[in-house]
């Protein structure tokens, strides 16, 4: 196993960054009701939340650590539920194309850098240390 190299890790991490803090700057600014900005947000927090788990749990399968099928079901189910409910909810907004367009890449940009970001930190952590490290929400391994 090779390190990532600095710069892809700064990278996944600028991707991160960028597509989490332009979404939610967009948002800001919106002009549409709390509720609705919060639905946004919770969908933007559970599809963090499942593209890391959904990582996690597919390499820990690779790399033979054992996962319940439950587990790496659910973890597929909330990555497309979190994708689907973004699409739903623009897709009946009252929003102009080019801001639906805005909040999807976005979004899209931020699941993809979160996946990025936890398997860099994985892998930093397994050669550094030569174990698990027990980052980013593992509790059997990094």
């Amino acid at each position: 196993m090779h390190k990532p190299t600095g710069a892809f890790i700064g990278a996944s991490w600028a991707a991160l960054f960028i597509g989490a803090l332009t979404y939610l700057v967009g948002l800001w600014n919106a002009d549409m009701q709390l509720n609705e900005k919060g639905y946004y947000f919770t969908v933007l927090m559970y599809g963090l939340f499942a593209a890391v788990s959904l990582q996690k749990t597919v390499r820990d399968r690779l790399e033979g650590t054992p996962t319940t099928g439950i587990y790496h079901g659910l973890c597929w189910l909330s990555f497309m539920l979190a994708v689907l409910l973004l699409a739903i909810g623009l897709w009946n907004a009252t929003l102009a194309s080019s801001e639906k367009g805005f909040y999807a890449m976005s979004f899209l940009l931020s699941l993809f850098a979160a996946i990025a970001v936890q398997k860099n930190v994985r892998d930093v952590a397994r050669l550094n240390d030569g174990a698990p490290s027990g980052l980013v929400g593992d509790d059997a391994g990094a």
